[in-house]
């Protein structure tokens, strides 16, 4: 629920998920392997799931938890996270929304310029948000969605809009909270879900099941 009757907290809760949700599928580095590595991954899931209500799967974290360290995490999730998400041609699970919506309307996904993608953009630019300089990812990326929400969530829990981002009113549907609940329906809600699935039936990495089935949570 994404009512006006939400607490900050709850909002607060929210932006910790799409966070962790962000950390858990962009290319891996030395944050995601340490708290994985460390169980401060699976501790903050639980947290979380447990302030919004979400099911987890039990046993959440065991697969990687114990190695000798964050640099042994990382020669796992690397290789994994190349073949899932980057590929060689084709990634085994595409990360961008458009090429899932694509598929959907029976055409071939062009990254950037279909028009899925570009709606996400224009989403962004109307909440004040664009590409980072000096990255040319498309924007439908999951990580990046997450982190659209995660915003929002943030500012629907009272936090200062970042300098150059739209007042509230500004925002879609006129507040943080309904541009958060428009776009987790018409965006997230609309392909994430299927993903989260994909990448939990083909991982080969056990942290890559467990954020599928955090992400699916959020998104179920």
């Amino acid at each position: 629920m994404t009512n006006s009757i939400d607490g900050p907290k709850r909002w607060q809760a929210r932006a910790a998920a799409w966070e962790l949700a962000a950390l858990s599928f962009r290319y891996p580095g030395a944050e995601l392997a340490g708290a994985v590595v460390s169980g401060e991954w699976a501790d903050a899931a639980r947290e979380i799931a447990g302030a919004l209500g979400l099911a987890l799967p039990e046993g959440l974290g065991e697969g990687l938890s114990g190695r000798s360290g964050p640099e042994d995490a990382l020669h796992a999730l690397r290789p994994e996270a190349t073949r899932l998400f980057v590929g060689a041609p084709e990634p085994a699970v595409s990360p961008y929304e458009g090429v899932w919506r694509a598929a959907d309307d029976g055409v071939q996904a062009l990254l950037f310029v279909n028009p899925h993608s570009m709606e996400v953009e224009r989403f962004m630019r109307s909440c004040g948000l664009g590409r980072p300089e000096g990255t040319n990812e498309p924007l439908d990326h999951v990580a990046t969605e997450c982190e659209l929400l995660e915003h929002l969530a943030l500012r629907a829990a009272g936090a200062e809009p970042p300098e150059g981002a739209q007042a509230g009113s500004g925002l879609p549907g006129g507040s943080p909270a309904a541009a958060y609940g428009a776009f987790l329906e018409e965006h997230a809600r609309a392909w994430m879900p299927r993903f989260a699935d994909a990448v939990a039936a083909e991982s080969r990495v056990p942290f890559y099941r467990d954020a599928a089935a955090f992400l699916g949570a959020l998104v179920g």
